[in-house]
């Protein structure tokens, strides 16, 4: 996709959310909040009136804004468990509904994990479930308290809304307090007050088809009224609009009277526009209800697309073979974790199309409707799937939850041309959570979800990862692979996949990879593969993500550096380009995110398998998958991060260049080492990679590029040390750079002479006094207090607007190191 293109559609999503609401007659309510992170004794203590000094003035509430999650920083908190239990929102709202007799609603577009709604002290609904949207109708409770004392005299003619929110642990509850995520609290995605006229569209349903020769489209439309309406006297109004906004056809369907259900007829388009990752065009309906008067407008966006998954063979999009390059995602990111914000989640998504990205699976829950929003316009396929992960089967209100969550998922993102899987577990083999491990049982579950999801959706396939006794249920699998990393070598990949391509009718191979500690590199990356016997066996197996006992297996055993993890990629993606049978893969994930269950990594409770960080700092495994996978010239020598490389003297090194370029030629200290041409089979780097002699000290490094008349360059700077270093003795710590208020400090582990210890991995623990503070509990290799040393060194920043602070340093079992600062 062409870069103007790709700004044209980042222009687009920014501002469609905000036309949708105005045209839906919903505002957001996400300014203003108070918040009190513990539970209250009762909904009289949200709404009493309090006199300043009295005791009804605490517990203290904080001013926030939504969306917001209440485990932004304790989820990484390397000290503590992060806190999972009840806390409380509430606002006073303006309300005044302009339809005459319509109905006030208030649409939650999630939030985690259970929720119960007041007004005032009327207890209004309540969901189960952290990640499907959900409306509560407020319409009575509101005209009710209007008639009070308290509406006028305590609270001014406003309307007081609290809401009671609980991640609390729960064995009857989807997801798995064992799942490899965090559980979040908090009202993490947008609020929506909406006003509606007495007839109104709880949803439009548009299923988009075409053959695989495109030549005739079929748009079958259907449409449920909210429950309050009026079912006899209203008209409707379809329009279609195509991708450049111009209308196609328009309609007044005579629909079934007397029932929510509605059929809205047919729309036969001749060629239509073909929605796929190269050119995402999107089509737009406009139903339109009128009822009294009043009116009420729905707009839907779709797509026509024609997938087909080949039996034991690839994916057909269009009736073109199409290798799914994909991804993973959590909702998740620093400082706010389950709250990002808009911007956020298209910065996200656009990276990803810039890597390369064509697919994604969203693991292991329903997501923002932004994240599918912009999967459309990007142009990303997407798998998606409800929330039972791990633990095992549990009871009656258990597996209800499970069937509402998929029904909810499907109905609200039923529309979305992006989305071609419905995923219905993931896991599922994993026990854990209940005295009972019934594998019978589980099948007949899954069996009971997959009968659900084609019966809500028969044009969608169905899928799960990991669930090797429930295969044979759902249209497409995924076993577990993870050759290089928790079994086996990387080099066993290819042959691991064509064996569980066979045992299954659609094979489709999602999450492989490994961790990376970011800025840590390896002169011998591979070492640790020596101990790992390369047989074949790939399956992850129970316990081999633990650090500790098992078999050798490279998460336990390897550095865990950049270097490593950007082999095994360049080896899984040249390998995928030779197996023309094979549907495509999803690398997992594409950002570190934060999980409960790995406290002991290099970055405490965070995920590190990502190919950016959780502040979407680059790795760089990141330039790997745009060697491959991008048209856009790229071009990037290995080691942006890697500021001090290490060996013999007069010791031949490598150099790698990533690039999609034809040929590259690598100049060291201003000499040519040659021209190189790119062969996507020559391992490591497609063959890009040179043997040089560095300079003791100081090395420039700059490859350039030819694309036509283009020339790209790239260049970095690497110091070459021979010294050899002894055991670690202490820390130095200075600061190494600043930027308006924020100051970077390194840490550096050096032995008693000095010298840096370039492969020390000790623990590094940084605090701070005084005027300054530091940026913490982010979740990423620069933002935590304690952090595994990366090439025996660790780097933290202080916000200093003005003053004096005391940044200290420290190894395990050692006296801390400080460093003032003034400004």
């Amino acid at each position: 996709m062409k870069k103007s293109r790709l700004n044209k559609i980042v222009a687009l999503l920014l501002t469609f959310g905000v036309a949708q609401l105005h045209a839906q007659e919903v505002k957001r309510i996400d300014q203003g909040w108070d918040f009190l992170k513990s539970d209250l004794g009762g909904i009289w203590e949200a709404v009493r009136p309090v006199g300043a000094g009295n005791p009804e003035s605490v517990p203290l509430w904080e001013q926030i804004n939504l969306p917001h999650c209440y485990n932004a920083l304790d989820a990484v908190d390397p000290a503590i468990n992060y806190y999972q239990g009840p806390s409380w929102y509430r606002k006073s709202l303006e309300i005044d509904n302009p339809y005459l007799n319509g109905h006030t609603l208030l649409h939650f577009e999630g939030g985690g994990q259970k929720t119960a709604v007041y007004i005032h002290t009327i207890k209004v609904g309540e969901h189960v479930g952290g990640y499907d949207e959900w409306t509560v109708d407020i319409t009575d409770a509101v005209e009710k308290f209007k008639k009070t004392a308290a509406f006028k005299k305590q609270f001014k003619g406003k309307i007081p809304l609290s809401i009671r929110v609980d991640n609390s642990r729960d064995l009857e509850m989807i997801p798995s307090d064992l799942s490899d995520f965090n559980v979040y609290g908090g009202i993490y995605r947008h609020l929506n007050l909406k006003y509606v006229p007495q007839t109104a569209l709880e949803r439009v349903f548009v299923e988009a088809s075409v053959g695989a020769d495109g030549k005739e489209g079929v748009v079958n439309v259907r449409g449920r009224l909210m429950p309050f309406s009026a079912q006899t006297n209203f008209e409707v109004e379809t329009q279609l609009y195509d991708p450049a906004g111009k209308i196609v056809q328009t309609q007044q369907p005579q629909v079934n009277r007397g029932t929510l259900n509605l059929e809205f007829g047919q729309f036969l388009v001749k060629k239509p526009q073909l929605w796929s990752p190269d050119q995402p065009a999107l089509y737009r309906l406009v139903t339109t209800i009128k009822s009294n008067g009043q009116v009420f407008k729905e707009e839907s966006v779709f797509g026509f697309r024609h997938v087909a998954f080949k039996e034991n063979g690839p994916f057909l999009l269009n009736g073109k073979r199409l290798l799914l390059r994909g991804t993973h995602r959590h909702e998740d990111h620093a400082g706010v974790a389950a709250a990002m914000t808009d911007d956020q989640i298209l910065q996200e998504m656009t990276l990803m199309k810039e890597m390369g990205v064509n697919f994604i699976r969203l693991g292991h829950y329903q997501q923002s409707r932004k994240v599918l929003e912009a999967c459309d316009s990007l142009g990303i396929l997407v798998w998606e799937e409800i929330p039972w992960c791990r633990g095992g089967l549990g009871g009656e209100v258990y597996q209800l939850q499970g069937k509402r969550m998929l029904t909810n998922m499907i109905e609200q993102h039923y529309n979305h041309p992006s989305v071609i899987i419905w995923g219905l577990g993931n896991e599922n083999d994993w026990p854990g959570d209940f005295t009972e491990f019934d594998q019978a049982k589980i099948r007949a579950y899954m069996s009971e979800l997959n009968d659900l999801a084609h019966q809500l959706d028969p044009s969608r396939k169905t899928a799960i990862r990991r669930c090797d006794f429930c295969k044979d249920i759902v249209d497409v699998y995924s076993p577990s692979i993870w050759a290089g990393w928790y079994r086996g070598v990387y080099t066993d990949y290819k042959t691991a996949s064509e064996e569980e391509m066979k045992k299954v009718k659609h094979f489709l191979h999602v999450e492989w990879g490994g961790d990376s500690h970011a800025r840590r590199h390896a002169e011998d990356p591979d070492r640790a593969l020596a101990k790992i016997k390369g047989d074949g066996t790939t399956d992850e197996r129970a316990g081999d993500a633990s650090l500790i006992g098992g078999a050798a297996r490279v998460s336990k055993d390897g550095d865990w550096s950049e270097s490593y993890i950007c082999n095994l990629i360049d080896w899984h993606l040249k390998e995928q380009e030779t197996m023309p049978w094979l549907t495509g893969t999803a690398y997992w994930p594409f950002k570190d995110f934060s999980t409960p269950v790995r406290p002991d990594n290099p970055v405490p409770y965070v995920n590190q398998k990502g190919v950016v960080e959780r502040d979407f700092n680059k790795k760089e495994s990141y330039y790997v998958f745009q060697s491959y996978w991008t048209v856009k010239p790229m071009l990037h020598i290995y080691g942006h991060t890697w500021p001090i490389r290490w060996g013999e003297k007069e010791e031949s090194k490598m150099i790698k260049v990533y690039s999609n370029a034809s040929e590259v030629e690598l100049f060291v200290n201003g000499e040519s080492q040659g021209l190189k041409k790119r062969n996507s089979q020559d391992f490591p780097a497609a063959g890009l990679r040179w043997m040089v002699k560095l300079n003791e000290g100081n090395n420039q490094i700059k490859a350039v590029a030819k694309n036509g008349r283009e020339i790209l360059v790239d260049e970095i700077e690497q110091q070459y040390q021979t010294k050899k270093w002894g055991k670690p003795a202490k820390l130095l710590v200075e600061q190494i750079a600043a930027e308006g208020e924020v100051i970077t400090v390194q840490a550096q582990i050096v032995d008693d002479t000095n010298t840096p210890c370039l492969d020390a991995k000790d623990w590094i623990y940084f605090g701070s006094t005084g005027d300054g503070q530091l940026i913490v509990d982010q979740g990423t290799s620069t933002g935590s207090k304690k952090v595994q040393a990366y090439n025996g060194r660790a780097l933290i920043k202080l916000r200093l607007p003005s003053g004096r602070a005391v940044v200290s340093g420290r190894m395990e079992g050692s006296k801390s190191t400080l460093l003032t600062i003034e400004k």
